[in-house]
């Protein structure tokens, strides 16, 4: 690291702790613990980008390219008069990173903001950027070789090389963000989803949350996501023992069913109109965000809520409303400023926003719904079954 310039000596008064990290291969990764400083530190500000956002931006893509930073943060290097805060012990003394080192609280919002100042004016065109990944797009494959050489030639201009082992250029399909990429839409990786199919059954809380966070990633492409998870999410806020039930081992089962036959996810377009499926049960919420492309209505994402215990006592007009309101507010960036169909299967939804005197939590919500330009389409509860909640 030191012949490489990556570390120096350092004689500052800051230090802290090193870990070894043992990788999948066996071997182990040198990583700093920068809890102590990370407290004490501003954050960072700029925003990271929704991945849910990058991937919608795909929409019309035919050809893919990803391309990998052969050295990541490492790539940025840190002002002097900072450095020494970097400063780890390691037994031989006291060194400190001469480029951005992992496990700073701020480092992701550095990156960041490097590779879209780097690829400005092609995001969104030519490429998308999460962090070090980058996707290169193209409708022919023209256009992508010419998107290609725009990025390659960005990327010289700042001095930022690629690891060329971790590219793929000209696929039909790419893994990327986790997610498997193609013209068609959206799906989950087999790689990252088999970590979900080959979890061992959970002995702790600990070990159950650290489940449902992995599962919770892929959430969009679970129908009844809350509900299929209710059980564990239960067993997690427990004060008692741990007791796995039936119930839990049911639930646990069915939610890596459901990964691992997720369907793909269409890819929104501007020109087609949103429909909006939502509906209520006594337990949670459900909603469906769809595009009806020639005859076929395609699924963009699910959306599901458990309920609290206030709310499961809600009368069955107000949870019929909370599932609306909750469905648009979750799905707002597709909503917000177009008109789009909204079907319910409760019949009253029409007459709640003629309302004439609402008060309370049900005039707050038709107001919030007011910002919304949408019609309403009455669904028995027969076809509405993609939305059951």
């Amino acid at each position: 690291m030191v012949d490489n310039g990556i570390i120096e000596e350092s004689s500052g008064p800051w230090a802290s702790p090193i870990v070894l990290v043992k990788k999948k291969n066996g071997s182990t990764r040198f990583c700093v613990d920068y809890r102590k400083l990370n407290e004490i530190t501003i954050k960072d500000s700029y925003p990271l980008q929704r991945i849910d956002d990058t991937l919608d931006a795909l929409n019309g893509s035919q050809w893919f390219s990803t391309l990998d930073l052969k050295s990541g943060y490492w790539e940025v290097e840190i002002q002097p008069e900072e450095k020494e805060k970097t400063a780890f012990t390691t037994g031989q003394g006291l060194w400190q990173f001469k480029v951005m080192p992992f496990g700073l609280c701020n480092a992701p919002a550095t990156f960041e903001r490097l590779m879209e100042t780097v690829l400005r004016g092609l995001t969104s065109e030519a490429c998308l950027v999460y962090l070090d990944g980058i996707i290169i797009v193209g409708r022919t494959l023209q256009e992508h070789l010419n998107n290609i050489r725009k990025v390659f030639q960005r990327l010289q201009k700042a001095n930022l090389k690629l690891s060329p082992k971790k590219c793929r250029f000209f696929r039909k399909e790419v893994s990327y963000l986790g997610h498997v990429i193609s013209a068609d839409g959206v799906k989950t990786d087999p790689e990252k989803t088999k970590a979900v199919v080959d979890w061992p059954r959970p002995e702790t809380v600990h070990d159950l949350r650290s489940f449902l966070g992995l599962c919770t990633y892929y959430r969009r492409f679970v129908r009844n996501f809350s509900a299929i998870a209710r059980p564990l999410h239960k067993l997690t806020e427990a004060r008692s023992n741990f007791n796995w039930t039936e119930e839990c081992e049911k639930s646990f089962n069915n939610l890596k069913r459901a990964l691992i036959t997720s369907p793909v996810l269409t890819y929104p377009r501007t020109d087609k109109e949103f429909i909006l499926d939502t509906d209520a049960s006594n337990e949670g919420i459900g909603a469906v965000l769809s595009q009806k492309i020639g005859n076929e209505e395609c699924v963009i994402a699910y959306f599901s809520k458990s309920l609290g215990k206030p709310e499961r006592n809600y009368c069955v007009t107000r949870k019929e409303l909370l599932a609306i309101v909750k469905s648009i507010e979750h799905f707002h960036h597709y909503l917000y400023g177009r008109k789009f169909l909204l079907r319910t299967d409760h019949a009253s939804f029409r007459w709640l926003l003629n309302f004439r005197e609402p008060e309370g939590q049900i005039a707050r919500w038709i107001q919030r719904l007011q910002e919304y330009d949408f019609e309403i389409q009455h669904r028995k509860g027969t076809s509405h079954g993609n939305a059951d909640a």
